[in-house]
């Protein structure tokens, strides 16, 4: 079990009474021993009976089920990270499956828009342009002084929900808790942040109960410098640090992650996070259609900075099996809001032009889709229903295994539904999605749906930086992961048609990837501490879990 840094701890200890009860990081609530009980003072502000965490743990899993909508249930797992922060991690861990959906995608989407509304209590920091020329102060102001991870975003593109300002801190705060959950990153390291810089959301500005910023969102140069300041104000305060950028706008998130990339520790999990897990689920999905990734053919629909980030590791993983990169390039279309990507357009954005081809025009998708004979089809567009019963009938008149991937969140954004896919393909479609879907059933067969969910990949690559304190994240880092990921789907899951291992198994998976990526850190010299000799248990041992 992962201990915390002696100064922490030391500081800590020097709370009893009444204060401890209400620090949620040494909060055992009924479960401190009676000798613990006299020597923190708090004799006569507990019950009598001492409980484990078992017992509480029963309780936890009572009350959530009292509750039925889900969004109450986000509500009272939030308070209960703000009493008592071991046993929140623990009812997490228990069951993964029942609960991430709810302190991520697709109930944080909800408790996004209504973030003002259901505001209890502030976590983590908010850095708003009225603290230009001081956010190195203000950041002093965080109580814990080494911080190794942020997830940071500005709210313009949360989920596919659009501009929220600073209710999309709600993204930050539940990515953080995953990283805790699924890989074991101690939590004391973690600070969710999120970057005021204006709203152009009407609604927002107009509501009472927004707690934001009311000024509409600064661009150029002004938004820049606000960038560079948060950047060398965050690196300088906590300098073993890594950005994990988040739900920033597009073309913004490209240009942020190539801007720091190469400067400071960071990724952005949109792009890179996306890419690598979807890279999985292909690889995957080719060892169920039988083809190898090479002779398949990729149609993106969207072009968004997910979609390139995907396409970009792709050419990647293909040029690693011997392919060139222009054979890379020919496998792999786009499809954007005014049809498919082609050279002939003007004004084509810089980072679709890799991807732009000249053979083919067409501005209707499924038309597309008929002209192109795609194997696999990826959804990134956030439109509901995008993937027709048109498009999925003629990906299974081309294809003996048709890989669909919707990816678009929370599930209501979602391009198809797991039913739709398997009962327009007759149950033969590969199917991955971005949300959770219900295993489905038809006739005699039932199908389980994969969910190529990034939290296969952001913890695991968060625990790895963690123990090797490495200096920047590179593509090779998410290439190692997918693999690792996809190497541990077994022929078992392979047979029932998943792409993914079972989520239920997140904490063993996320170990393993986070051992594969370690190993490649070292190799690649990109860590800041010498290598371990034994880099499996040197990993394994500094995960927390939440125990008393």
């Amino acid at each position: 079990m992962h201990h915390m840094t002696p100064l922490f701890e030391s500081k800590q200890m020097e709370q009893t009474g009444y204060n401890l009860l209400h620090d949620p990081r040494r909060n055992k609530g009924t479960a401190f021993t009676e000798a613990e009980r006299i020597k923190y003072k708090l004799e006569g502000l507990l019950p009598d009976c001492v409980e484990t965490l078992k017992t509480q743990l029963l309780r936890v899993n009572e009350q959530l089920d009292h509750l039925t909508r889900n969004i109450n249930k986000y509500i009272f797992l939030l308070q209960l990270l703000d009493y008592n922060e071991t046993l929140f991690f623990r009812t997490i861990m228990n069951n993964p499956v029942k609960y991430m959906p709810i302190i991520y995608t697709p109930t944080v989407g909800d408790a996004c828009i209504q973030f003002g509304h259901i505001f209890r209590r502030p976590r983590g920091m908010y850095i708003s342009l009225k603290n230009r020329g001081n956010i190195r102060g203000i950041l002093m102001n965080w109580p814990q002084k080494d911080v190794r991870f942020t997830v940071v975003t500005d709210g313009e593109r949360i989920l596919g929900l659009g501009d929220l300002g600073i209710s999309g801190m709600g993204i930050p705060i539940g990515k953080l808790c995953l990283y805790t959950a699924c890989a074991g990153v101690p939590p004391e390291y973690t600070l969710p942040i999120v970057l005021d810089a204006g709203t152009n959301n009407e609604l927002l500005l107009q509501d009472p109960l927004y707690p934001g910023l009311r000024t509409s969102r600064i661009r150029g140069a002004e938004y820049n410098d606000f960038l560079d300041e948060f950047v060398d104000a965050l690196t300088s305060v906590f300098p073993d640090i890594c950005i994990q950028w988040e739900d920033f706008a597009g073309t913004n998130a490209i240009r942020i992650l190539e801007h720091f990339k190469d400067k400071v520790c960071c990724f952005n999990d949109d792009i890179q996070g996306t890419a690598s897990v979807i890279n999985s689920g292909l690889l995957t999905a080719c060892r169920i259609s039988g083809l190898p990734l090479e002779e398949h053919r990729f149609l993106f629909l969207g072009a968004g900075a997910a979609a390139v980030g995907i396409a970009g590791l792709l050419t990647k993983v293909l040029m690693e099996r011997g392919s060139t990169i222009e054979e890379a390039y020919r496998n792999i279309w786009l499809f954007d809001s005014k049809g498919v990507v082609s050279k002939n357009r003007s004004g084509l954005e810089e980072h679709k032009i890799a991807f732009a081809n000249n053979e083919i025009n067409c501005s209707n998708f499924a038309d597309a889709v008929a002209a192109i004979k795609p194997t696999a089809i990826i959804g990134l567009s956030t439109i509901k229903g995008a993937f027709s019963r048109e498009v999925i009938e003629i990906m299974s008149s081309v294809n003996q295994k048709p890989i669909i991937f919707p990816c678009s969140n929370p599930t209501s954004h979602s391009e198809c539904t797991a039913e739709e896919a398997y009962t327009w393909s007759d149950g033969r479609a590969i199917f991955a999605a971005g949300s959770p879907f219900e295993p489905v059933t038809i006739g005699k067969q039932t199908y389980f749906p994969s969910q190529g969910n990034n939290i296969y990949i952001f913890p695991a690559m968060g625990l790895a930086i963690f123990v090797t304190k490495a200096q920047r994240v590179t593509d090779g880092m998410f290439i190692a992961a997918l693999h690792s990921l996809s190497n541990q789907v077994t022929e078992i899951d392979v047979e029932k048609g998943l792409v993914y291992p079972p989520i239920q198994n997140i904490r063993e998976v996320s170990a393993q990837i986070a051992v594969d990526v370690t190993k490649y850190i070292f190799e690649k010299g990109l860590a800041g501490i010498e290598t371990p000799d034994n880099i499996d248990s040197f990993v394994k041992q500094q995960m927390y879990d939440p125990a008393y």
